[in-house]
Parts: C-alpha cells; sequence; structure tokens
C-alpha cells in the first residue's frame, strides 16, 4: 500500500476530521501558527470557539410531576427546547417518566437534550392514515381529509402522493395547525401536488426527535421507542428514533433508539457527527444510516441489533470511522457501504449473525459511482448469511480496497459459504493476513475467470 494511501485513511487523520464537535480545531491551528494560546477565554460577542467553561449553564428540567415545566408529552418538550433556544442554548433535562408524542421535537442549536436513561422513556403516539378528500396544489396551505379520526390540530404527520409527471412518491412532513370539521391548515405551505388521481394520504407519522439545519447539538441518555406495532412505515430519508438534516457537529451518546418501523438513527447530509454507545434496535429499517453527502461520520462502541441492515452507508459519505461496534443478528446486512462511499475506516467490530452478508460493498452502476479506498480490518465477522452466504462480499467496480486482519468464521455447517468474495469487475483489494475458519470456501475471486 502506497504511502499516500495509508495516509487517506489513517485513524489520526480520520479522528482529527471527525473530532470537531464543539470547533477546537481553530484552537489547534493558531498553536500551530505560534500565536499565543487561550488561556482564559471570555464570552465575546460572535466567538464560539474559545468559550469560558462556566460552572453552571441554563438547564430545564421536564418531568410529570416536580419539574419546572411539568407535563409527559411532546407540546412540553418542545416548549423546554424553544426556552432554551431563545436565549443561545442550553439543557433540557428529561425527568424519569413515559412521554407520549403526537408530533417530533424540534431541536435546535447549542441544545443538550440529557435525558434519565431507562427511565425517561419517549414513545410515538399510534399512527392513523386517511386518503385526502380533496386537491391541495402546491402552493396551499391546507389539506382536506376523507377521514379526520384520530388526527388533532398540534399533530405532526407525513404526506404521500404518486407524482403524476414522473411517477415517483412525493413526501412532505407537516404539522396541522388549524381545524374545521375535516379541512387542517399546514404549519407550512406544499411544495409538491397533492392530488386525489395520486392517490394522496395523510398519516400522522413523523421522527420522534428532528432537526434542520442546527449545529453543535448533543442528545444522550435517552430512551426513544417508535412504537412499531401501532405505526405505519415511513423510511430513514424522512424520519427515525432521531431524523436529521443539514445539521453539523451533532453528538448522540448512550441514545436507546428502539421499535421504530423505519430507521433507529438517521442523519443526511450532516457533517461530524458522532454517536457512541448508542443501542438501536429491532427498527425495521436501517440501525445506524449515515446519509447521503455525510462527511466524517465517527460511530464508536454502538450496539446494533435485530435491524434490517446495522450501519448503512449512503450515497457519498467521507471519511468516517466505525470502529469497536456489536452489530448482531440483522435481517439483511452487518455494515452495507456503496455510492461514492470513498475513504472510510471500518475497524474492530463485532459483526454477527447477518441475515445475507457481513459486510457488503454495493454494485452500484459504474466505477465513478462505487465505494474506493475504504479499509476493513481487525473485525470479527461470525456466521454471516443462509447457506449461501457471505462475510465480506465486494461487488462491482469497486476499487482500492483493503481487508485486513479480519477474523471471519462459521460455527454452522460450512454449506456453500464463502469467507471473502470479490466480484468479476471489482478492481484492487489487498487482502492481508485474514483468518478465515469454517467457511467451504475462503476466498473466491471471480476476477479470475
Amino acid at each position: 500500500m502506497s504511502k499516500r494511501h495509508s495516509e487517506t485513511i489513517d485513524r489520526r487523520g480520520l479522528l482529527k476530521l471527525s473530532a470537531g464537535l464543539f470547533a477546537v480545531g481553530s484552537l489547534n491551528r493558531a498553536a500551530a501558527d505560534e500565536r499565543p494560546k487561550v488561556v482564559k477565554p471570555r464570552a465575546t460577542s460572535g466567538d464560539s470557539i474559545a468559550e469560558p467553561d462556566w460552572e453552571e449553564r441554563l438547564t430545564i428540567t421536564v418531568g410529570p410531576k416536580q419539574a419546572q415545566l411539568v407535563g409527559d408529552n411532546d407540546k412540553v418538550l418542545q416548549a423546554a427546547v424553544d426556552y432554551v433556544g431563545r436565549f443561545g442554548g442550553g439543557t433540557i433535562h428529561i425527568l424519569p417518566g413515559r412521554y407520549h408524542l403526537r408530533n417530533a421535537v424540534y431541536l435546535s442549536s447549542n441544545v443538550r437534550i440529557l435525558g434519565s436513561g431507562d427511565d425517561s422513556v419517549l414513545v410515538k403516539e399510534p399512527s392513523v392514515k386517511t386518503k385526502l378528500a380533496a386537491d391541495s396544489d402546491w402552493y396551499d396551505q391546507e389539506i382536506t381529509l376523507v377521514d379526520a379520526k384520530g388526527f388533532s390540530v398540534g399533530d405532526g404527520v407525513c404526506l404521500k402522493t404518486k407524482n403524476p409527471h414522473n411517477g415517483g412518491i412525493d413526501v412532505a412532513k407537516r404539522t396541522l395547525v388549524a381545524r374545521s370539521g375535516n379541512r387542517f391548515k399546514l404549519d407550512r405551505a406544499l411544495r409538491q401536488n397533492f392530488w386525489e388521481m395520486g392517490d394522496s394520504t395523510c398519516a400522522s407519522l413523523f421522527p420522534l426527535f428532528s432537526g434542520e439545519d442546527i449545529a453543535d447539538v448533543v442528545i444522550e441518555n435517552v430512551t426513544l421507542d417508535g412504537n412499531k406495532a401501532n405505526n405505519e412505515n415511513l423510511d430513514g430519508n424522512y424520519a427515525g428514533c432521531v431524523f436529521l438534516q443539514d445539521c453539523n457537529r451533532v453528538a448522540m451518546r448512550k441514545v436507546t433508539a428502539r421499535n421504530y418501523n423505519g430507521d433507529g438513527l438517521s442523519w443526511q447530509i450532516c457533517h461530524d457527527v458522532v454517536i457512541e454507545n448508542c443501542h438501536s434496535h429491532d427498527n425495521t429499517g436501517l440501525g445506524l444510516h449515515p446519509g447521503s453527502g455525510s462527511q466524517r461520520p465517527t460511530i464508536v462502541s454502538n450496539v446494533v441489533e435485530r435491524n434490517d441492515i446495522g450501519v448503512f452507508f449512503c450515497w457519498g459519505v467521507k471519511f468516517g470511522l466505525a470502529e469497536k461496534n456489536r452489530i448482531d443478528s440483522c435481517a439483511s446486512y452487518g455494515i452495507s457501504i456503496g455510492h461514492r462511499d470513498n475513504n472510510n475506516l471500518i475497524r474492530d467490530n463485532d459483526i454477527l449473525a447477518s441475515g445475507k452478508v457481513g459486510v457488503l460493498f454495493r454494485p452500484e452502476r459504474g466505477k465513478s459511482f462505487a465505494p474506493h479506498r475504504n479499509r476493513v480490518e481487525n473485525n470479527r465477522i461470525v456466521d454471516s448469511g443462509p447457506e449461501e452466504g457471505v462475510a465480506i462480499d465486494v461487488q462491482g467496480e469497486t476499487n482500492e480496497i483493503v481487508l485486513a486482519r479480519n477474523e471471519i468464521r462459521e460455527s454452522r455447517m460450512p454449506m456453500k459459504r464463502i469467507g471473502i468474495r470479490l466480484g468479476a469487475q471489482t478492481g484492487e483489494v489487498e487482502l492481508v493476513e485474514n483468518k478465515i475458519e469454517g467457511l467451504a470456501v475462503s476466498v473466491s475471486d471471480l476476477r479470475k475467470t
């Protein structure tokens, strides 16, 4: 491996790129160019880098009783977020209790959500669904429902329709803010046409925590339950226990994301996201979903169990780190990586009992779309797939991949199982000291045929 390639995927380089959760990078640059270090920072207007370490910060407690804001629903949680957000940020401490959500809690920049672990549980209320009874154009700010039973002002909803021009599905998430019978006003105007001819529907679906165009957020020590048995599916491009869109520097630590009819934790075009010591389990979609265009995600020491896919690198996820995670009993793939997901490091994970493949490099639609310059090393990949399962499957025109010192084992009968499979169109793959035991074929290199 060339020095340049080694430097591209060096862990210290990855961590340096992803560790700037609260923008300490500028201080490091100051030291590098020999300016004096900031040793006694003062609060200065607009300076978010050299912030003093205050002994006490603005904190609001929320709980069913004996809290500053008393209640057990999304409205009291939203009130707390809005309060601290109004003053530039702070902590919302969610006291023990069971909180029932009819809408997402919309986060603000510089907000910390601090739960009480297993004792603070946010549960999504059961969803209801109906068709639209009248057309709504892209500029309208209201909808009319065939059956409004179960819908209330304040509810979060998801609208879906078949686009009359291209046949695709258009989706819009909104909140119901006013009502007259079956007619509801939306918090924002539509930007797609929701017509009866498109079989347009409205369902009370939403993420539990939602963030758009925000930065410097922490969510920790809280349990989120999607109540999947009583909810329609909404995939991770729009929802999850946590859904983020166009955000920067978000950390989730000790978050339990469970039972969502969709993804556990999903972030789209979000940079420098840290997921640490979280437990994402029993979701019907993806356990952890670093979404399209997300740069430098750090996914460390999490437990990801019984989802469809454990960790799904979406489109153009680069310079990411997935390390020391336990990914167990996911129905399809333990880790899936594909469309222009380049320069990522997948290291020291336990990837167990994957339904189809342990680690999949998706085939995509050509070399320019394939995932390149990724490194998979020191992982333990055990019992992957059915009788024709594969532990590591490198497909498509994927190039410059390093598979090093992985322990690949099969505790069941060998059957037709394969340790490492290299697709017919696959480019350069460097195999270094991988230990493969108990499989019918250790390495299947289809490039040779």
